[in-house]
C-alpha cells in the first residue's frame, strides 16, 4: 500500500506534523498552535521562525478554521484519524468563578483538580489563570491549610502555583508583601511526616519554594535562619526526586551569596550532603549545581575545612572533571584551586596526587576547554611543583614546563 502524501500546507513548520489547532500569526504564516506558543514562551527574540520576522510576545493567535476544516476533510477523505475541531480557549470569568468557588469547602477539592486540568491542557489556559489572579488565590490557599494545619486540597493548589507561576512584578509584589507567610507554609509542607503522596506534595512544595526565592529582595534571602539551611539539607538527604533534589540545591545557591547564608549552609552540614549526593552519580544537571554550590563554599575557610574531612571530597572532584561538562570543569578546577592555595599542607598535596587531581590537572591542560581553565590548572600545578614534580607519572611533565 502507498504512503498517504501530506499536502505540504497542513504541515507544521515548527513540529512538522500535521496541525491540530492551525493559527496564523501578523506574518501571515500559519502553525500548530501548541508549537508557536511553546517556541514564543522559550525563544529568546520572538520571531516568526520562517519569515525571521518580529513578533510581538502577547500578540493574539488567530484561529485559522479555513485550513482546519482542508484538514479534517482531507483526514476523512483518507481514512486517517479525523483531528478534533480544538476546545474553546479559556477566559477570564470562567477563571474567576473557580476561583470563588474555592471558598465553598464542598467545592474545594473538584474545584482544584478542574483548575490542574485545565492549566494542563494548554499555554493559553495557563495564561488565562495567570491574569486572573490564580497565583495569589493559590497563595491564600497554601497560607489557610498551614494556618489551619489541613492539607485538603494543599498538593493540588501547591501543582497548580508551581504551573502558573511567572516573574511578574505582581508575583514580585505578592511574594515581598508575604514572604513570612509564604516561606513558614512551604516549610510547615516539608516538614509533614504523615501526608499523602508526599513525593509530590514535597516536590511541588521545594519547587514553589524556589520561585518565591527567586524573585524575593536581598533583605529577606539574608533574614534566611538555620533551621530554614538544616531543612532543605535534610531534604537533599532524603533524595526525594530528582526534581526536588534540583529545586533545593537552586533554593540554596539563590540564598547563598547574601549575608551570613554561606556560613549556615556549612553549619547545615551541606558540604558533607552534597558530596555524598554527587558519589551517588545524579543526572548531568544535578552535578552541576552540586559543583556550582561546592564552589561557592570552598571559597571560605569553614567550607573548605568541611570539604577536607570527607575523605572522597578531592577524589570525587577530580574524578568529575573532563568527564561531564565545561560548566562542571570550571568549577571542578575552582574547587581544587581554593584547597591547593588555601588549605596546602603536605597531606592535603599528596593526597592530590595520589587520587589524581594533579594527574587530571596536567589533562586539563592538554585537554579541547576554554584558555582561562587551561591557565587555572597550570597555575595550580606552579604552586606545589616542588612536591609533584618527584612523581614518576608527572615528572617529565612538570620538568619540561614548569623550570625552577
Amino acid at each position: 500500500m502507498e504512503e498517504i502524501e501530506v499536502p505540504q500546507f497542513f504541515i507544521c513548520p515548527i513540529s512538522l506534523h500535521i496541525m491540530k489547532d492551525p493559527v496564523t500569526t501578523i506574518t501571515g504564516i500559519s502553525y500548530d498552535r501548541e508549537s508557536i506558543e511553546q517556541w514564543l514562551k522559550t525563544a529568546k527574540e520572538a520571531t516568526c521562525p520562517v519569515t525571521k520576522q518580529p513578533l510581538p510576545r502577547n500578540f493574539d493567535l488567530t484561529s485559522n478554521h479555513t485550513l482546519r476544516r482542508l484538514i479534517q476533510a482531507w483526514c476523512t477523505q483518507n481514512a486517517i484519524d479525523r483531528i478534533p475541531t480544538p476546545k474553546s480557549a479559556l477566559n477570564k470569568d470562567q477563571v474567576l468563578r473557580l476561583v470563588r468557588d474555592l471558598n465553598v469547602d464542598r467545592l474545594r477539592i473538584s474545584t482544584l483538580k478542574k483548575m490542574e486540568a485545565l492549566v494542563m491542557e494548554n499555554e493559553r489556559n495557563r495564561k488565562s489563570m495567570e491574569e486572573a489572579a490564580v497565583v495569589k488565590a493559590m497563595v491564600t490557599l497554601i497560607i489557610r491549610c498551614y494556618s489551619d494545619h489541613n492539607t485538603t486540597g494543599l498538593g493540588q493548589g501547591l501543582r497548580i502555583l508551581s504551573l502558573v507561576w511567572s516573574q511578574s512584578n505582581e508575583n514580585k509584589a505578592l511574594v515581598n508583601e508575604n514572604y513570612d507567610l509564604i516561606t513558614s507554609s512551604l516549610m510547615w509542607v516539608l516538614r509533614l511526616e504523615d501526608i499523602d503522596s508526599h513525593i509530590p506534595v514535597k516536590t511541588n512544595a521545594v519547587i514553589v519554594l524556589r520561585m518565591v526565592l527567586e524573585v524575593a529582595s536581598t533583605s529577606l534571602l539574608e533574614s534566611l535562619n538555620l533551621e530554614f539551611f538544616k531543612q532543605i539539607v535534610r531534604l537533599l538527604r532524603g533524595n526525594l526526586s530528582q526534581q526536588a533534589s534540583k529545586s533545593a540545591l537552586h533554593v540554596l545557591i539563590v540564598s547563598c551569596p547574601w549575608g551570613r547564608n554561606k556560613l549556615k549552609i556549612v553549619e547545615a552540614n551541606a558540604v558533607f550532603e552534597l558530596i555524598e549526593l554527587e558519589l551517588e552519580k545524579p543526572q548531568k544537571c544535578i552535578t552541576e549545581l552540586i559543583f556550582n554550590l561546592l564552589a561557592q563554599l570552598c571559597s571560605f575557610a569553614d567550607g573548605r575545612f568541611h570539604f577536607l574531612k570527607h575523605s572522597g571530597a578531592i577524589a570525587m572532584v577530580a574524578k568529575r572533571i573532563l568527564r561531564v561538562s565545561a560548566a562542571t570543569d570550571d568549577r571542578g578546577v575552582h574547587i581544587l584551586s581554593s584547597i591547593s592555595k588555601f588549605c596546602a599542607t603536605n597531606e592535603v598535596i599528596l593526597e592530590m596526587l595520589s587520587v589524581g587531581a594533579v594527574t587530571k590537572l596536567c589533562m586539563v591542560t592538554q585537554a579541547d576547554c576554554e584558555k582561562y581553565l587551561k591557565e587555572k590548572a597550570k597555575e595550580i600545578l606552579r604552586l606545589h611543583s616542588n612536591v609533584w614534580n618527584n612523581s614518576p607519572c608527572i615528572a617529565v611533565y612538570l620538568l619540561t614546563r614548569y623550570q625552577r
